[in-house]
């Protein structure tokens, strides 16, 4: 079957309007307003709408926002819930106990926001000094030619599961550039791709990844502390197992909860999802939401690898900025600042290109070291990866280096293990089981996956391909107990008994794009591809 497709042509093309997407789109106006030229810009974002597919925690520093657009404050932006009190705790299974923290990792100056708002502002923006954005088209395939990125090719819609074609059936487009600036976020499916064919990570240390979910309440005004936010360590996870919880107070009574479990945990029958229930069973967060009604919920991976983990930045055709790269600060949990401090560094970098006509926006690198956004992710290499040796190691190093080494450290911690080899397998860890769930402050992934408003074509193929079928039974289910039935937070997958015989059934329908199946699978036989365009999670507030 020939496929024609329609060809638009552009300056640049951006895949993806999350924060770096949306600053590299910003900046590089600002730039051509500069010098008096015109660049033609347009971004491809997948979800139905600009935000839509946008979680996070989400505390930001506004520092990136001050340097993209200075007067951001008289503009009506989103940012208004200044945090008010902070603190860090370790908790038992029913105590807490609080840590010190550095004054540089606290987050007094900094705002509590849902990031799905400040992108849609940041959206309007953008429009309003020209750039093209369009919700609901995937970039599904890059264009490479000649060794060059040469653009996107947009996700065909209305292909039926059997591949014939529908009657509402819609060809993607090539959208052609210059340069391609790929945003994706986490784990992006279109910089997978692009990665691999340019050995970007050769010279890197594995990534690893943290899968967040995230929950929004609103709770009794009489329990709601505006700008309150609370990190928490230690319980419910186990002690070789790095991750945390968080709980932010919103305006209108309105409460951010949430979990991050490092993707890199070893027993195949953890469940982060349900490691999240009993964090919410705790007294010190149960004791917030009791009486409060549950409006939310959604969840995404994030990069934690920090500095030796990124990739070759640029190459021909195109660069990497925000989480695509992987431009997040671990310690201090913020990735918003650093997303759009990477989009303005790469802005840059690619006009400067386009002004040389040349193939790759080599200063990208430069401009980047020479930035406080390394230097900041320089001071705290070695966090997460000391928290490899287990929390109580990780907690101590910690301390140790920013309090009597201050950051002036002359080593460099590796990370050993993609967090897919670090699943053991079933035979040599206890089987983990999970309270019911009371319909209170628990709930099943079914009735959660309805507050995260997911929409999927049920004709449509399924997105979520096995590259060797029978390995999900002769290997995952046969030697690691299906892990993925546990570590995905959506119920995608299932064991199902066909013929007398165990399957696994993906319910493709139920895919909240978090990614984490396609980064813990202990094979790394599924391949997370893109549905089609408006599929998926339609968040609000997150």
């Amino acid at each position: 079957m020939t496929i024609e497709r329609d060809v638009m042509e552009y300056d640049v093309v951006i895949v993806g309007a999350g924060p770096a997407g949306l600053a590299s789109a910003i900046h590089l106006k600002q730039l051509a307003q500069q010098h008096n030229t015109e660049l033609n810009i347009c971004i491809l974002e997948k979800g139905s709408a600009v935000g839509s597919h946008i979680i996070s925690g989400c505390v930001m520093n506004p520092r990136g926002l001050d340097e993209l657009i200075p007067d951001w404050r008289q503009l009506d932006f989103p940012v208004t819930t200044e945090v008010t009190s902070d603190k860090t705790v370790i908790l038992s299974k029913k105590q807490h106990y609080r840590l010190p923290v550095p004054k540089d990792w606290q987050n007094h100056d900094n705002y509590i926001i849902s990031l799905s708002q400040l992108c849609r502002k940041l959206a309007e923006y953008a429009e309003e000094l020209g750039v093209e954005i369009y919700p609901g088209f995937a970039g599904a395939t890059p264009i490479i030619e000649d060794g060059i990125l040469k653009g996107i090719i947009t996700g065909d819609m209305g292909i039926n599961k059997d591949g014939s074609l529908s009657s509402n059936y819609q060809a993607g487009m090539e959208i052609r550039a210059k340069q391609t600036i790929l945003a994706e976020g986490c784990r992006g499916s279109i910089t997978k791709q692009v990665s691999n064919f340019f050995g970007l990570t050769k010279d890197s240390d594995p990534q690893t990844y943290g899968l967040g979910i995230k929950e929004i309440w609103r709770v009794e005004s009489n329990k709601h502390t505006l700008g309150s936010v609370t990190h928490m360590l230690g319980y419910p996870l186990d002690k070789h197992t790095y991750g945390g919880g968080f709980m932010y107070h919103m305006a209108d009574s309105l409460v951010a909860i949430g979990l991050v479990t490092a993707l890199d945990y070893q027993n195949p029958y953890l469940s982060p999802y349900d490691e999240f229930q009993k964090l919410k069973q705790h007294p010190l967060v149960a004791d917030i939401l009791k009486g409060g009604e549950r409006l939310e919920y959604g969840a995404r991976t994030v990069v934690e690898g920090g500095l030796q983990a990124l990739p070759r930045l640029s190459f021909n055709g195109g660069i990497l900025v925000g989480d695509s790269a992987g431009f997040l600060n671990v310690p201090k949990i913020k990735g918003v600042h650093c997303s759009i401090k990477s989009g303005m560094l790469g802005a840059n970098a690619v006009f400067t290109a386009l002004s040389k006509n040349e193939k790759r926006a080599t200063s990208y690198n430069q401009l980047f070291k020479q930035s406080w956004l390394y230097q900041e992710l320089h001071a705290v290499r070695n966090v997460r990866p000391a928290f490899q040796y287990g929390r109580t190691f990780g907690i101590l190093y910690s301390g140790f280096e920013k309090f009597i080494l201050r950051g002036k450290t002359c080593w460099t911690f590796k990370i050993k293990h993609a967090d897919h080899q670090r699943t053991k397998l079933a035979d040599k860890c206890l089987p983990l089981t999970y309270d019911s769930y009371d319909n209170k402050l628990t709930f099943d992934k079914a009735s959660s996956v309805h507050l995260a408003n997911v929409t999927h074509d049920d004709n449509q193929p399924v997105h979520l391909q096995l590259k060797t079928p029978q390995l999900a039974i002769e290997v995952n289910h046969t030697l690691y107990a299906s892990p993925e039935t546990r570590f995905c937070p959506a119920g995608v997958y299932e064991i199902i008994n066909k013929e007398g015989k165990p399957a696994l059934h993906i319910n493709a329908q139920n895919c909240v794009h978090c990614k984490a199946c396609d980064i813990k699978d202990p094979t790394q036989n599924i391949n997370w591809t893109t549905p089609e365009g408006g599929s998926g999670p339609q968040y609000s507030d997150m």
